[in-house]
């Protein structure tokens, strides 16, 4: 796809609308990660420098367009203001007369917040009126929230279609990864798909087999296919009446050239609870009072041992319940392995999804990747080869 970066924008003097992702996690009113805030701040940094006047509208949490004091963008504009280190003013609405006059205000390099888009029912229904209201407030948009733009609300999408639109840095960064991942990648391609259920990840497995030539399926999901081969899983979680869907995967991996690693071995445990006494077994032989919980040795040492050869890696999902020790071996293990691959030039890999994020952290490898993405659900649909609301209003002819 083509689209329009801020290399496009000779940004002096214009009110620029910025579409962020100010949906940080926050616990007791407290912001606890500023993962999304450090990553948009180069494009306001950017903005702001060229003699931009920097609007930045967000949506936060769930509020059903009702204003909701909880769910204010108040303490993000705060929070942005310590990580640039420069003034940041806040509306205490996105649009109207308060956001009009705010806007009214500002000079060339100023940064304001406008609060939270979802006060306003018109955001998640894409009503038109709200997008010309937003549109009003400035000349031209800019698009850093890839990690929204599987939404066609009228911050993402609507605006777009009204004013000139442009890919902020963030954005930029994570188009650029994507397409470089599965739009045209170098191969041979591996993609690592972890997780519980078979069904939430239907669309994706459909989508990759036709495009990678190597699968790895861990987490409970891969009970489930093995248990659709035959295999006695004992009590681990898997879903039975996936098995039909899973076999058919199997025969279009098959059909498509696609090589679908399955774990040979597990860690078995008959409680799930940090560190109970485990078994490694072959998957032939799981005891039927146990759960597999995590890949075994074998299986691990099998998918590092493929990384040579691998020129892109897509990974989505851990391989075990990594949260709860001893069941995180295989997924850190893998973690530092593809972290070195990347570090020897060999590789491109890509990462993202909630879990995933969560696991190369722990890893302590989130920058030994090529690219990780903090964009959850439009990251997984982007795997998945569907279309982003958000994203194709960018596109140019």
């Amino acid at each position: 796809m083509a689209f329009r970066t801020l290399d496009d924008l000779n940004a002096k003097g214009q009110r620029v609308l910025l579409r962020a992702d100010l949906n940080v996690p926050v616990r007791d009113g407290r912001i606890t990660d500023l993962t999304r805030i450090e990553r948009l701040s180069p494009t306001i940094r950017e903005l702001s420098e060229h003699g931009a006047r920097v609007i930045v509208c967000s949506h936060f949490d769930r509020p059903k367009g009702k204003r909701v004091a909880a769910m204010s963008l108040h303490p993000m504009a705060e929070a942005l203001r310590e990580v640039l280190g420069r003034p940041v003013r806040f509306a205490n609405d996105c649009v109207g007369p308060e956001a009009q006059v705010a806007v009214a205000a500002m000079q060339n390099g100023d940064v304001l917040v406008l609060e939270n888009t979802r006060f306003h029912a018109g955001e998640e229904a894409n009503d038109p009126v709200f997008a010309a209201e937003l549109a009003s407030l400035c000349d031209v948009f800019v698009n850093d929230a890839f990690s929204a733009a599987h939404r066609a609300h009228a911050s993402t999408e609507g605006v777009a279609r009204l004013l000139p639109a442009y890919a902020g840095r963030l954005m930029q960064a994570e188009l650029e990864a994507l397409e470089a991942a599965l739009g045209s990648p170098v191969r041979p391609v591996m993609a690592i798909v972890g997780g519980a259920k078979v069904s939430t990840k239907l669309d994706l497995l459909g989508n990759l087999v036709g495009r990678v030539q190597m699968l790895v399926i861990g987490g409970a999901m891969a009970n489930t296919f093995l248990a659709a081969q035959g295999v006695n899983v004992g009590r681990s979680l898997q879903e039975s009446e996936m098995h039909d869907t899973a076999r058919r995967i199997l025969e279009q991996a098959k059909a498509a050239g696609c090589e679908i690693l399955l774990p040979t071995d597990a860690v078995v445990a008959r409680e799930f609870k940090p560190n109970p006494p485990t078994e490694i077994v072959s998957v032939a032989a799981i005891p039927t009072d146990s759960m597999m919980l995590d890949v075994g040795p074998v299986t691990t040492a099998e998918i590092v041992g493929r990384l040579p050869e691998v020129r892109t890696l897509v990974w989505n999902g851990p391989l075990g319940a990594f949260e709860t020790p001893p069941f995180d071996a295989a997924t850190m293990a893998l973690a530092h392995a593809v972290a070195r691959a990347t570090a020897a030039g060999t590789m491109r890999s890509v990462g993202g999804g909630g879990d995933t994020v969560a696991a190369l952290r722990q890893a302590g490898v989130m920058d030994g990747l090529s690219y990780v993405s903090s964009a959850g659900g439009a990251f997984l649909e982007w795997l998945e080869g569907k279309t982003l609301p958000g994203v194709a209003a960018l596109e140019t002819a």
